[in-house]
């Protein structure tokens, strides 16, 4: 015997039928244990102490002496070795049998299964870890060190006393900040600066004399574009060793500093592209399917695939196919694309530049289309053309990747999108030959020639068809004018129909007015080419062709078709499939369909040559329209349940979609963005201005949100000239009321007050309850942006006026919320938390739950709570608030919540955490809000960074934030000059 009394093990009831659960242990926060899902008591903190002892040792033996040592230290008490015994004896009868051991006179935990211990799993992760990052395999290696990181649960070993779990709890606190440096390293390295620069602050704050995080600080707020906290943030780090230690900086972090001063290249960039998701790592493969019967074109395929060939990741190729419209650019480029991908495995881009139409896209956009293909997030994508382009070519540094410019307008158009590094390549597409696009290899491409034109033709229709007839084939293909698009479209048609003869078709061409002039050079040539398959239509199929080409979106879903054709959605899924085989309509996307624009062209031609009655053009639009607006409705109501501004809005005739939750109303609201906006657009154009106004206000989210600002702002400024013009106060007071919030928004507060003034007076005119409630509401925001709080107030009264007198409980919660922010400005603290409560309280009773608005009167809540020292509810209205605006896509009052928790945890003197937020906030901010606002935010950073010891960082951020609001002529600069220069206001 031992010594060590042993507990004979005893079977649990029922436990040979029972399965036996595992038992798991957590170690990294407090001691804890679970059989399955059962927690179980481990007892005192002595008992939890002996456990916490013997799972570190890790099946190791610990002798009675050693865990005596381990829970009193020098000084245990008299019966120690007795009371080790009687814990020992407990958790035996909680714990399976044969898990605490006796051996050797001590004890030990065995037979643990794998995962039962969270610091074992911690230590495997991050090995793996380790070997993922040895292997180049940076996105796994952040994953798993993450989950790792995620096993600790606040303190280690909480609560438990004696000398060794102290010891156990700073080897253990210093682990996990060494895996947390090696993830943020990571974080590094794959561009993650700006979202790392929140983090790096708070744990500098907590740990101020650790070295390697504020190196890897002043890393990130360098490759952010923050040279001067940068530089900073190294005076506050050598001030304060000297000041506690009497020590300087460690010769990395000096010698960083003077990397920093010299601008040196080698930290502009991480040293790896961005991180691509962790599931699917980021390799577009955007490239259209390549024609399985593609013929000919041997000397080109050859030309171009060495022109990218010649790339090898020395030079960028840059091939520009000019041709007319049906020469068969696109097909000729996408089958070399697909040839040439082996050489880009890093991924193919495509867009459609759309540059034959009337709305040719827009670079800037394309750019932020190609920027979230490769793997950037939305908040990390600029707002400029400029900016987008830089970081589009910084994304494909050290990339390969092959551009497709399909259909591109000009040389202007496409030079922001090719990309600037070794190892890329471009092809691009247009009508014209871009003689001034420098460095580029120019392909004239021309029709066909006759035998290539008769192969293509055969392989569509098959051999056995075409041989019994070549003369007839040969005809076919002469009438086509050698167009490769032409000679598809016959070629279809006659494969459609199996009881026609190649004769027949022949015999059909052959008539010049069924040709149309077909075989004339340029523009007419394709005119033809089209003619021949909308020849071919059945009525049912040409009526949809002919009025789906009048709609100016991108795109079109088959629910819009659907609506547009005024007919059920199984009915045009039929039509619209249809009229995908025959070349003239492509499949985007499941669901979704689109024109080439050259065809869109066409088809408008069409219809105003065939519609009949020629009303039906405009009555499809308005189908269009009224689906689109009554859909947004059904989207507003349900985030704005209660809310009278439906019921003044223009009846629609024809139906929109319901949904069945928020989410899916949210998802087709911004997917369908683009061609909404155009719809709204084109639609004021055609004098159905007033429906596109309401349009515009039931998709107020787009332009609240920052999605699409650019498009939201030129559709409502077509809408408000388009209703100036018709002489329609209504129409043009909606419109420009909706201008005014989108302008400030973007932070352009002259520009909204400006047009909330107008639409104030052409609501007054109008007899608008909407115009009249909406725009003073607006005007009042932005007076108390601008520090006029009498005029805010007074503009807050009246919007207040008007929401009671239409009865617009939501409205008036609205303006009383706002209006809270005017008492709380003036220092009317308690009527300002009155009335922002009595808001949520309206909002609360009309059963919005967490809907938009309801969020909106919790962030002015949380405001006043805030300044009344009430932070605790503060926090929670803020909160609350917060995680809306991140559900609902809304980036400027996402960021903005932010922003108020900072404030918020500056009043509870928690300045990391207020640092951690601030930093946070101009993430979410960057790109939408303006300046104004970002300019808060660094001031409060300021605030917060002063507190933790960053003097010199706190003063850069003071030193914008002041050039911004002198800039403005704000009245805040002097609170932040005061901030700067404090002795001198003193």
């Amino acid at each position: 015997m031992d010594g060590v009394p042993r507990v004979p093990e005893q079977r649990r009831p029922g436990s040979s039928t029972e399965p036996v659960l595992p038992l798991r242990f957590s170690v990294l926060g407090p001691v804890r244990a679970w059989r399955g899902e059962e927690p179980l008591a481990m007892g005192s903190p002595q008992q939890r102490a002996l456990l916490a002892a013997l799972l570190l040792r890790e099946g190791r033996t610990a002798t009675a002496a050693e865990l005596i040592d381990a829970l009193w230290g020098e000084e245990p008490p008299s019966q120690a070795l007795a009371a080790v015994r009687t814990y020992a004896s407990r958790l035996r009868k909680v714990l399976d049998p044969g898990v605490l051991v006796s051996d050797a006179g001590g004890y030990a935990i065995r037979s643990l299964g794998e995962g039962a211990l969270d610091v074992t799993v911690a230590q495997e992760w991050a090995t793996e870890a380790e070997k993922a990052r040895s292997a180049g395999d940076l996105c796994h290696a952040r994953e798993v060190l993450a989950r790792a990181l995620a096993l600790w649960d606040g303190e280690v070993l909480a609560g438990v006393p004696g000398p060794y779990a102290s010891s156990q709890r700073v080897r253990l606190e210093e682990w996990r900040l060494q895996l947390l440096e090696s993830r943020l390293d990571m974080d590094l390295e794959q561009g993650c600066h700006a979202e790392a620069v929140s983090e790096l602050t708070a744990l500098t704050a907590a740990h101020p004399l650790r070295e390697r995080l504020r190196e890897l600080l002043m890393l990130a707020l360098y490759r952010s574009g923050r040279q001067a906290e940068a530089l900073a943030v190294y005076a506050d780090t050598r001030r304060l060793l000297a000041d506690e230690l009497g020590v300087d900086p460690r010769p990395g972090l000096k010698e960083l500093q003077q990397r920093i001063l010299q601008a040196d290249p080698g930290l502009a960039e991480p040293s790896s592209p961005r991180a691509e998701p962790a599931a699917t790592p980021v390799r577009p493969a955007q490239l259209p399917a390549t024609v399985p019967d593609f013929t000919g074109r041997a000397s080109f395929v050859a030309e171009l695939g060495e022109v990218l060939a010649s790339s090898e990741g020395r030079v960028m190729a840059v091939s520009a196919l000019a041709g007319i419209g049906g020469v068969g650019k696109t097909t000729l480029a996408v089958h070399v694309a697909h040839q040439a991908r082996s050489a880009f495995p890093d991924g193919q881009l495509y867009v459609d530049l759309q540059g034959a139409g009337q709305r040719a896209a827009e670079p800037e956009t394309v750019l932020g289309a190609f920027l979230r293909a490769l793997g950037t997030a939305d908040s990390a994508i600029p707002d400029s053309l400029e900016e987008r382009a830089a970081l589009y070519r910084s994304v494909l540094d050290g990339r390969r990747v092959l551009v497709l410019l399909d259909n591109a307008r000009d040389a202007a158009q496409v030079r922001p999108l090719l990309p600037g590094t070794e190892g890329c390549a471009a092809l691009v597409t247009s009508r014209v030959r871009m003689v001034d696009l420098a460095g580029a290899h120019l392909v004239d491409l021309d029709v066909m020639s006759p035998d290539e034109a008769l192969q293509l033709f055969t392989r569509i229709v098959g051999e056995e068809r075409v041989a019994s007839e070549r003369e007839a084939a040969l005809d076919v293909v002469a009438a086509c004018g050698f167009l490769p698009l032409a000679i598809r479209i016959a070629a279809s048609r006659l494969a459609a129909r199996r009881t026609w003869t190649v004769s027949v078709l022949a015999a059909k061409l052959a008539d010049e007015r069924r040709r149309l002039d077909e075989l004339q050079a340029g523009d007419l040539a394709v005119k033809a080419t089209f003619e021949l398959g909308y020849g071919a239509l059945e009525p049912t199929q040409a009526r949809a062709f002919r009025l789906l080409g009048l709609a100016d979106g991108p795109d079109i879903s088959l629910a819009a078709a659907a609506a547009m054709l005024d007919l059920a959605v199984e009915d045009t899924e039929d039509l619209l499939e249809s009229l995908v085989d025959t070349s003239l309509l492509e499949s985007a996307a499941p669901g979704r369909y689109r024109f080439h624009d050259l065809v869109r062209l066409y088809a408008r031609a069409c219809a105003e040559r065939d519609e009949w009655p020629p009303e039906e053009r405009g009555a499809a639009l308005s189908r269009l329209l009224d689906f689109y607006l009554a859909t947004a409705a059904s989207v507003y109501a349900i985030e704005r349940p209660g809310e009278r501004v439906l019921d003044h809005f223009a009846e629609t005739e024809h139906p929109g979609l319901a949904f069945p939750n928020r989410d899916r109303a949210l998802e087709w609201l911004f997917n369908e963005s683009n061609c909404l906006l155009a719809c709204a657009q084109q639609s004021a154009a055609t004098g159905m201005q007033r429906k596109a106004a309401d349009l515009l206000m039931a998709a107020v989210d787009l332009g609240e949100s920052g999605a699409n600002p650019l498009q939201y702002t030129q559709a409502a400024t077509a809408v408000s000239a388009a209703a100036r013009a018709a002489g329609d106060p209504w129409a043009e007071g909606r419109a420009r009321t909706m201008l005014s919030h989108v302008h400030s928004v973007c932070g352009r507060f002259s520009e909204s007050e400006e047009e909330g003034r107008r639409a104030m007076d052409l609501g007054l005119a109008a007899n608008d309850p909407v115009a009249c409630g909406q725009a003073p509401n607006q005007r009042g925001i932005i007076a108390l942006y601008e520090g006029r709080h009498a005029d805010a107030e007074a503009h807050f009264e009246r919007a207040l006026e008007a929401f009671r007198t239409d009865g617009n409980q939501p409205g008036t919660a609205s303006a009383q919320c706002n209006l809270s922010r005017v008492h709380l400005a003036t220092g009317r603290t308690e009527s300002a938390v009155a009335l922002a409560r009595a808001g949520v309280e309206i909002y609360e009773q009309d059963r919005t739950g967490q809907a938009l608005r309801l969020a909106n009167g919790k962030y002015a809540l949380g405001l006043a709570l805030t300044s009344a020292g009430r932070t605790t509810e503060a926090r929670s209205a803020l909160s609350s608030a917060l995680e809306v605006f991140r559900d609902s896509r809304q980036l400027l009052w996402h960021g903005m919540t932010l922003f108020r928790l900072a404030e918020l945890h500056l009043a509870e003197r928690s300045p990391a955490l207020a640092a951690s937020h601030a930093e946070q906030a101009l993430v979410v901010l960057r790109g939408i809000g303006g300046e104004w606002r970002r300019a808060n935010v660094l001031t409060t950073l300021g605030r917060a960074l002063l507190l933790i010891g960053h003097t010199d960082r706190a003063q850069v951020c003071w030193r914008e934030a002041l050039n911004v609001f002198d800039e403005l002529g704000s009245p805040e600069a002097d609170g932040v000059r005061a901030l700067l220069n404090p002795a001198a206001v003193a």
